[in-house]
């Protein structure tokens, strides 16, 4: 189970963090958040694809040595 939830954040910042940022930048400029489930909403998605890049990260180190 450990590897399907690793293999899942690293699928998703891989395939999502283009979208989840030009979204979230346009969102942005256009709203004005007061609402806490939107800025729950949008750090949740910065904090998922952070953490799909660390793992990456890792993953790339690993093999690199």
């Amino acid at each position: 189970m450990i590897n399907f939830i690793n293999f899942l954040f690293r699928w998703i910042a891989g395939n999502l963090s283009i979208p989840f940022w030009v979204v979230g930048h346009v969102h942005l400029t256009m709203n004005v958040y007061e609402d806490f489930t939107e800025v729950l909403s949008s750090f949740g998605m910065n904090v998922i694809v952070a953490l799909g890049f660390f793992l990456e990260w890792k993953e790339h180190k690993k093999n690199k040595e």
